[in-house]
């Protein structure tokens, strides 16, 4: 008897921590009326109607038509298209700490044919606490080396990584090294700058892999950079020193590569000029992040984003250097910056219309428009905002999600145990 009550035990345990079920196919259409609608890209629609059908939005704006029983009246609710995470680690890692759970990197300084798709749990536990958030989309990419590999854009309500895909290996990441490295110092517990005694030797080894990729295309490796040439496929360049950020636009638009997007920090604020002049996009990795230097401002990771926006620059964010645990915070992020200046509705689009621009997925995803995809949630309030933040329905390509998982049970739980 004991041993079939800790069977049991072990099979329901096991159970609770699966990942919900995927939602299946749309059937029917779906119209709410009497909702702010954030469109995306700078807009917002007051008491608004939207409609959708097999996985398409069919209507939005304001119609007088009859209401149908079915219809839902959604006055004083905000409706968002899908938060997008991009350059992140998340259905690749799991528990930082247990090494079989983290499957982000591969042996080696080049990699370019590493594809993080292939690798992509859908099963993650991590996965459930982004769309309980709003975020519906992600780009999983490889981290480690020189050349990491292959991103992918995927959608986060799959059976398995073949389901997920929206945009198979649109992107390969370098990680363009600098002079100077930082190191811990144990004597004085201060983090130092250092010489970087490898930078020539590994500004040497990527500069011949794009080289020979666009002369030859004679092994696998090449034959992943070769369609950077032809824009077929963007380059990812992950800089934290200004030097390096220059150093590596000016030597990839050099040798021919067609689409560039800077991953960077606060190590863009000196440069935003280049940058302009350049007209590449950047993907902000780093908001809630202390001063680099001495001399910067207190606030100089909240308003980065800010600065790069007003220059005129197609800006995104991402999260905190790719983090996994807390990306579901991605949209406090935008939050911040509405809170140091920028306005609501654009600090929005950096987590969803320019962030699904740089990806190459606009044509579907990013913005809430007729013939896109009804990827797209509900909020009780502001989505930006942690108190106004809660999600009532989601829905990716009109499929309604299963928003019940481990953390509303635990929620439920205590608030049983406290009487609220």
């Amino acid at each position: 008897m004991k041993k079939l009550l800790l069977s049991a035990l072990f099979v329901s345990s096991f159970v609770f921590a699966l990942a919900p079920t995927p939602a299946p196919k749309q059937e029917g259409e779906v119209v709410y009326h009497n909702a702010t609608i954030h469109i995306g890209n700078g807009k917002v629609m007051q008491g608004a109607t939207i409609a959708f059908s097999d996985g398409k939005i069919s209507r939005l704006g304001y119609f007088k038509s009859k209401w149908m029983p079915t219809d839902i009246d959604l006055k004083g609710k905000h409706i968002y298209p899908g938060l997008i995470l991009p350059v992140t680690r998340v259905g690749l890692t799991e528990v930082d700490a247990v090494k079989a759970t983290i499957d982000d990197k591969e042996v080696g300084q080049l990699n370019p044919n590493v594809r993080s798709i292939v690798a992509y749990n859908t099963d993650s536990e991590i996965i459930p606490t982004l769309k309980y958030n709003g975020v519906l989309l992600a780009q999983p990419a490889p981290s480690g080396g020189l050349v990491s590999g292959l991103s992918s854009v995927v959608q986060l309500d799959a059976w398995n990584w073949q389901d997920a895909a929206i945009k198979s290996d649109d992107g390969v990441h370098v990680n363009w090294p600098s002079a100077t490295r930082p190191k811990f110092d144990m004597a004085t517990f201060t983090l130092k700058t250092v010489e970087n005694k490898n930078y020539i030797k590994q500004l040497d080894q990527i500069k011949a892999l794009f080289n020979d990729a666009k002369q030859q295309s004679k092994n696998i490796k090449l034959d992943a950079v070769k369609p950077v040439f032809t824009g077929a496929r963007t380059v990812f360049i992950h800089a934290n020193k200004p030097k390096a950020i220059i150093e590596a636009v000016n030597y990839f638009q050099s040798t021919g590569v067609k689409k560039l997007v800077l991953v960077t920090g606060q190590a863009v604020l000196p440069i935003i000029n280049f940058i302009k002049q350049t007209g590449i996009a950047v993907i902000v990795s780093s908001v809630h992040s202390t001063p680099q230097r001495k001399d910067m401002s207190v606030d100089a990771g909240y308003t980065t984003a800010i600065k790069l926006q007003k220059a005129g620059l197609l800006v995104a964010l991402a999260y905190q250097g790719g983090m996994t645990m807390g990306s579901r915070n991605l949209a406090f992020t935008a939050g911040t910056l509405a809170s140091y200046g920028m306005e609501k509705e654009q600090a929005l689009q950096l987590i969803t219309g320019n962030t699904a621009k740089i990806l190459g997925i606009d044509k579907n995803y990013g913005t809430l428009e007729v013939g896109k995809s009804a990827t797209l949630f509900i909020s009780q309030g502001d989505a930006l905002d942690m108190k106004g933040n809660i999600i009532l329905d989601a829905y990716i390509d009109g499929r309604k999600l299963n928003l019940k998982g481990r953390q509303q049970a635990l929620n439920q739980r205590y608030l049983k145990k406290y009487n609220k």
